[in-house]
């Protein structure tokens, strides 16, 4: 399998902001771009068409661009990415659902490969587009499409079928997979440590965009999956869902997306520290001595110390330094580590705070009396206020959650138990998200519908379910992690 090429941090931001300085990533992502238009409208009209034959010309000439700077023109779907030849391509927010769309439609048809001919013309170009675009119904799509290929005499594009490990997957199961990879990553990259090995952080940072990309496309099922809490690995689990929680709520507050992958990156080493902190110390059910705490409030220090010295320092944003000093630094500057001249707090450093204290305080831990749901987490931190948290910053985190976020327990009028899947951004509808039914009025856990709290009975005008109160899914033995697992698994 071909390799993709290391590139500079400074290629790789260049590349996610579309202002890239190499002329193949623009000369293959223009093709790209107009394959797309074409395959859509290919499903609309006749291939003699006038606006097809407009349309393949104007994607012949973007070809034949591509085949005098290269001496091959190959895209590749590998994982999560289309790469032409062996460069990676990146897709900007605004053409993003031109990438998902014709990956989805690539993984349906089978395809992992697209090889164009020196020799391929227009009229040979538009044929293969109009087999490559129908419809498939059948079970082995990629052979009816071959078949088709040779039986219309086209030479000029030649396909090689997709692994049965990049096949299609369901957004929530691709959203689950990537989850439990990012935590994997996260271990290796704490055992490297341990030894002094090098980190590939070219890794880190594409796992960081892949998370970016899901987000966009299903964030409300992301959002449940920091619901699991992996208790035996604390430090990476919480990692994780601190780095996805920031994520989204640096969406809400306007970041771009090459900021966004910084502040994932740096939420997603905010505790590295940890490492260095004796585990009897990490799980200690009691309060901990005055020494003990001093050791654990090292922490900041030590992570901000392991980032700087690391191999690959330059590939890291330098605000991943101060989010793993800060990110326990409160808005009115105490906190710890203490600072004897500190007069601000680095805005990325702000954001990973409110994102790790909730969801701290939505796990059990051994030193902890009280776990708190999702709703009373974020009823706390607005009790909290401007003391603990940047007023904004929260403002933002609560609305995006929601009065009942996702994977909040709620007892319904009905006499059902539902978990909340959805969040309602409309403000009228706030207090009424979307729910699965998992336990049924007669108190039996079920797997029940999707519903939609907003409906309404159309015989006496009223809404069909309403919101009761929050519970807590510990009392009733429901575990909130496992629901969102199964349907990953779907």
């Amino acid at each position: 399998m071909i390799e993709e090429k290391e590139k500079t941090e400074e290629e790789e931001k260049q590349a996610e902001s579309g202002e890239t300085g190499l002329p193949i990533q623009k000369l293959a992502i223009n093709f790209l771009t107009r394959f797309y238009i074409v395959f859509k409208i290919l499903k609309l009209y006749a291939e003699n068409n006038e606006l097809i034959e407009e349309q393949t010309t104007l994607l012949m000439e973007d070809l034949n661009r591509l085949k005098a700077a290269e001496p091959e023109v190959k895209f590749r779907i590998k994982q999560e990415s289309i790469f032409f030849n062996q460069q990676r391509l990146k897709f900007s927010l605004g053409n993003y659902h031109i990438f998902k769309f014709l990956l989805e439609e690539f993984r349906k048809r089978e395809i992992g490969q697209l090889e164009f001919s020196p020799d391929i013309g227009r009229q040979e170009l538009t044929r293969a587009l109009a087999i490559l675009c129908q419809k498939r119904t059948e079970a082995q799509p990629y052979e009816a499409i071959q078949a088709e290929l040779q039986d219309n005499q086209i030479t000029g594009l030649t396909l090689e079928k997709m692994q049965a490990s990049e096949r299609l997957l369901s957004p929530e199961k691709s959203s689950a997979r990537l989850y439990f990879l990012s935590i994997l990553h996260l271990r290796e990259i704490s055992e490297r440590q341990k030894d002094n090995e090098k980190i590939r952080l070219n890794t880190t940072r594409r796992l960081i965009q892949s998370i970016f990309n899901h987000l966009i496309d299903n964030e409300s099922f992301l959002l449940g999956l920091t619901n699991i809490k992996n208790h035996d690995e604390y430090t990476l689990n919480h990692s994780v869902n601190v780095s996805l929680l920031a994520i989204a709520l640096g969406r809400r507050l306007g970041l771009s997306r090459v900021e966004l992958v910084d502040l994932g990156l740096a939420a997603f080493f905010h505790d590295l520290g940890k490492i260095e902190t004796p585990l009897e110390i990490l799980n200690k059910p009691g309060q901990l001595t005055e020494e003990e705490r001093k050791i654990m409030e090292l922490h900041p220090h030590q992570g901000a110390e392991k980032l700087v010295q690391l191999k690959e320092f330059r590939r890291l944003p330098i605000s991943a330094i101060h989010v793993a000093m800060e990110h326990h630094i409160k808005e009115d500057l105490s906190g710890y580590p203490h600072f004897k001249i500190k007069q601000d707090v680095n805005l990325y450093s702000r954001i990973v705070k409110v994102c790790d204290f909730f969801d701290a305080i939505t796990t059990k831990r051994v030193y902890r009396k009280k776990v708190f749901t999702r709703a009373e987490a974020l009823s706390l931190m607005l009790e909290q206020g401007r003391t603990e948290f940047n007023p904004v910053i929260l403002k933002a985190f609560v609305q995006m959650m929601g009065i009942f976020p996702v994977g909040s327990v709620v007892l319904l009028n009905t006499g059902e138990i539902g978990l909340v899947t959805a969040v309602n951004q409309e403000l009228k509808f706030l207090l009424r998200p979307r729910v699965k039914i998992i336990v049924d009025a007669a108190g039996n856990k079920i797997d029940g519908e999707l519903v939609d709290l907003t409906e309404i009975d159309l015989e006496n005008r009223k809404y069909k379910r309403t919101i009761v109160k929050e519970i807590n899914p510990d009392e009733y033995g429901l575990n909130v992690a496992d629901y969102f697992l199964a349907e990953a698994e779907a």
